[in-house]
């Protein structure tokens, strides 16, 4: 794996700077992310922190109107875009490399400068709760939001990113104004530029853009504080063609010493078509078109999960096949060539996934401002290269039991009861 070279700056008003030089790369990436999301809001503010964020598209003193800033970006061909997380929210700009001065005045004014009026508020509702919309009317992808509910519950870890109908439409330009001077100050900031650029150049425009950005204390999060003794369900009845279902357990945490084993576990049993459960669910059975396993950390929580669609009639035997191939795991020591396998999986998944100056700028970028530590890509395989096959069998012995096993599932003929019955390791 390559090494990833990159200098890190801190100003004296707290705010970090990543530059990744990349020569010969064609193009640049301007990201700059704030370390707070929807988990660093009240009840009242659940859904801010997105919507503020296609608020800072919506105009600045230098570039009035939304117009005029994708004109800017589009007449020079540039990617650019914003998201918001349940940690972080970043806004981004790639471009050719000699345009890289662009990209970093554009997305710096809409960062530092966004004007964040009562008229663009009031019309930019009705494309965020058509957002909303979309979203629920597509069952693959809702299913993550409300496993996420089930698990965390009525806390901001659980509450869904984009907030409910009833915020979105009473939010005023007072409420976006107190997020922002709570979240959006230096101490709380990376920017981070990747790609064919000059490093002191590239840090004294920053110095310059970035000069008059708010300080402050940095904000901080409420900690989740669900328990859970006995396995739990969560069925949302909606006429679908296909039932939806996330099964899995509670995990471990982003700083935690077992995430790595935890990453290999979870490419074992579905990651790639030759895992565990591509293999027992879709090419053995014929019962899901997709079926994968994937894991997510908090800083004070994570998760293990498998997410399949499947046809009504078939949902408790996919449950049960799941939950049989999670006890093996458990039970059954893993031979060298599958661990060797799931191991050169995630490496060559990493390697392709920080190719370009956007990949390069948004990892480094995410690894300051959300964990506060930046282990490059290389670090990262040879943690992946010391897990053992030991160390899979003690954390699925860990992690796989009654107490920490959960369900989510969307679809008309779902009986909770039944469910509730099959849901179970220790039968």
């Amino acid at each position: 794996m390559k090494i990833m070279k990159y200098q890190k700056h801190t100003l004296k008003s707290g705010l970090r700077i990543i530059l990744a030089p990349m020569p010969g790369s064609g193009t640049a990436t301007v990201i700059v992310m704030t370390g707070v999301g929807s988990r660093y809001e009240s009840r009242a503010e659940n859904g801010l922190a997105h919507f503020l964020e296609h608020m800072f598209f919506k105009g600045t003193i230098k570039r009035p109107t939304a117009m005029d800033i994708s004109r800017e970006l589009d007449a020079i061909g540039a990617e650019y875009n914003a998201y918001t997380g349940k940690d972080r929210t970043a806004y981004y700009a790639k471009v050719e490399a000699h345009h890289w001065e662009t990209a970093l005045d554009v997305v710096s004014d809409l960062f530092l400068n966004a004007k964040i009026d009562q008229e663009e508020i009031d019309r930019e509702r009705g494309p965020v709760l058509q957002e909303l919309n979309m979203y629920e009317d597509m069952p693959m992808r809702h299913i993550g939001d409300l496993w996420e509910l089930h698990l965390y519950g009525d806390e901001p870890l659980g509450w869904e990113i984009i907030g409910p109908k009833e915020n979105i439409k009473r939010f005023q330009r007072k409420d976006f104004i107190k997020y922002l001077n709570r979240g959006y100050m230096a101490d709380n900031v990376v920017i981070g530029v990747a790609g064919n650029i000059d490093p002191k150049k590239v840090k004294k425009e920053i110095e310059k853009h970035f000069a008059g950005i708010r300080t402050g204390k940095k904000p901080t999060f409420k900690k989740t504080t669900k328990k859970q003794s006995v396995p739990e369900v969560f069925v949302q009845n909606k006429k679908t063609d296909q039932t939806q279902l996330i099964v899995g357990v509670r995990a471990y945490d982003m700083y935690h010493k077992d995430r790595y084993v935890l990453a290999v576990l979870s490419t074992i049993l579905g990651g790639g078509m030759s895992s565990r459960l591509f293999m027992a669910v879709r090419e053995r059975r014929g019962l899901a078109y997709s079926v994968h396993t994937m894991t997510e950390t908090f800083h004070d929580a994570g998760y293990l999960a498998t997410q399949a669609g499947v046809e009504h009639e078939n949902l408790e035997k996919t449950i049960a096949i799941i939950l049989d191939e999670y006890k093996r795991i458990a039970t059954e020591k893993v031979e060298a060539d599958e661990l060797k396998k799931a191991k050169e999986y995630i490496k060559g998944k990493m390697a392709m996934g920080l190719e370009g100056s956007d990949d390069i700028a948004e990892y480094l970028v995410t690894e300051e401002a959300v964990r506060g530590e930046i282990i490059v890509p290389k670090e990262k395989a040879k943690r992946i290269d010391a897990v053992t096959a030991s160390d899979i069998s003690r954390v699925a012995k860990d992690i796989f039991q009654n107490k920490k096993l959960n369900l989510a599932v969307i679809g008309p003929k779902a009986s909770e009861a039944k469910l509730r019955r099959i849901l179970n390791f220790e039968s």
